[in-house]
This record gives structure tokens, sequence and C-alpha cells, in this order.
């Protein structure tokens, strides 16, 4: 028996544009801009050969049927053997499931880092990351979440596509700045990519406002861009919007991530508690999370 682990960060996403049409699904992808955290998801896998192909997935210590985009990174490195494989893979995810942190996105690229070692298949980390990109496509689970976790910190997505096609922008930032978000619930990605309306809503603004993000580089102004791009998008719940119109009321910039029921905001370290207090004192029965910018991409652990 072989075991590799490799983590992939979490990614909140402040406002994108939607880039799908290309017929190569690794030039399909999205522009945007969004910034990571060290909370994401530690994958571990476990192989051994065996008579017929199999495949175990637990996600948080519970055993799965439905983790469809791994059990499609899977079955993409296992095609590439003539020799066949039982496969074990633990997933271990410290953000909310669905609810726009890139957990599926997270779950692929660590997994296919982690499964390139232990099946010694040779390839790179950029060619591993390219099988999750191929199958959050497919899996209709994402856009840009691959590349954007494979690079790791506060940036954006210029050019779409997979990691080693696309292009990421670094941006410069103060190291007290913080991240600070408020988690209600899951907003279905799939469904949403699926909406023909809300797709053409994100594409009025999403790549004018990468354009800005790109030439200003500036937290004040990711902020403003995403919680504009929230507004025109239409998604912000009425729990949000109770929970924002308090931190309005506060003066402190915040949004809603992409996918996701979260309120979530980048401030300076001396703001964090004057957020956490409102945020406590508008939704007591939500856990607020204070965190930072995990400027390292996925990696093998």
């Amino acid at each position: 028996m072989k075991e590799a682990s490799a983590f992939s960060p979490g990614h909140l996403t402040g406002f994108f544009q939607i880039c799908d049409y290309d017929e190569n699904p690794l030039k399909k992808g999205s522009r945007g801009s969004g910034f990571s955290i060290p909370l994401g998801v530690n994958t571990t896998v476990r192989v051994e050969p065996a008579e017929c192909i199999s495949t175990k997935i637990t996600i948080n210590g519970e055993a799965t049927l439905e983790a469809f985009v791994s059990e499609n990174v899977a079955n993409r490195m296992l095609s590439k053997l003539d020799s066949l494989y039982e496969v074990s893979v633990e997933h271990d995810i410290k953000t909310p499931l669905g609810a726009g942190f890139g957990s599926s996105g997270g779950g692929a690229l660590s997994l296919a880092l982690a499964l390139n070692e232990a099946l010694d298949l040779g390839m790179s980390s950029v060619d591993a990351a390219q099988v999750a990109h191929l199958a959050e496509i497919e899996c209709k689970t994402g856009l840009g979440t691959v590349i954007a976790e494979f690079t790791g910190g506060f940036g954006a997505l210029i050019k779409p596509g997979a990691p080693g096609i696309g292009e990421t922008v670094n941006f410069n930032h103060n190291t007290e700045l913080r991240a600070v978000y408020l988690p209600f619930g899951p907003i279905p990605t799939k469904e949403a990519l699926s909406d023909e309306l809300l797709r053409h809503r994100i594409n009025e603004l999403g790549g004018k406002f990468v354009d800005e993000i790109h030439k200003d580089p500036s937290p004040v102004l990711f902020m403003d861009l995403s919680r504009r791009f929230a507004e025109h998008v239409g998604l912000i719940t009425p729990r949000l919007r109770a929970v924002l119109d308090k931190t309005d009321e506060a003066s402190i910039p915040c949004s809603m991530a992409m996918f996701g029921e979260v309120l979530f905001s980048l401030v300076e370290e001396d703001q964090v508690l004057k957020l956490v207090e409102v945020l406590r004192e508008a939704a007591p029965e939500q856990k607020v999370i204070v965190t930072w910018i995990e400027a390292k991409g996925a990696h093998l652990i």
C-alpha cells in the first residue's frame, strides 16, 4: 500500500466573468478576483494493487457516494495506468460545503496531487492540477476555482483556463489584512451556472470589474466591486441583507461570496474586533470566522 496527502486552500470569490464557450475544456474557466484562506481541504489517499478498480471516498469521516468531482478525478488518474488499483480517499474539509469556499475544487485539486504521488504517475503539479480543472468543468461545479487555489494569495484571474493555461495575478497587500466571514448556507454552483438570466447578469459586470481591479489592485476597491457585483447579480438573501444593513451602518465594507450564502470582508486588523461585534449582534446564532490570506497554493504535505 502507498499513501500520499495534499492540501488545497479554500478560496472566496468576490466577482467573476464566465468564460466557458471554448471547445477545449482546458481553456474554459473564468476571469475574476478573490483570495485564498488557510482553511481548506486536506486529502489523504491510499492505493494498492487489486483485481478490479474501486474507489472509496469519505468526507469528514463519513462515507459518500456523491463525491462526483473526486470520482471523476480518480477515474481520470487511474485511466493513465495499465494496472488496476483499489483507492481510498479521505477528504478533511474545514470550510462549509457548497457555500462559496471552493470545496469541490479543493477536493479535486488535492486529490489529483495526492494520487499523482501515490500512483507514481510522474506528472508535473501543473498537469495534475489540470486533471482537477477538467473534472470541475465536466461536473459543472466550478470554473476558475482550481487555478485560484493552485495559485493561492489575493489576486485576479485575468485569462481563463486551467493551471498552465489561464493567467493569474497576485496583488501585494498589507500583512495586517484579515479575512472575516459569516456563513449561513450553500447555494448550488451547478444550478447557478446553468441559469441563463443569472449568467447574463454576471457577465454584464464581471469582466469590467476584473479589468478595474487589475489596474488598481487594492483591498478597498476589491470590496467595493464585490458588493456592487453582489447587488447587481441579485442573489443576496434576506438573512444576508439584514446583516449587510448592520455592517453598512457601521461603515464596514462587506459582500456576499460567489456562490454561497456567506458574508465576507477583507479588513485591516484594527477593524476586526468592531466587525466581529457587529456580526455577532446581527446574527448571534452564526459562527464568525477570522482568518488571513493564504499565500501558498495547493501542495503535497
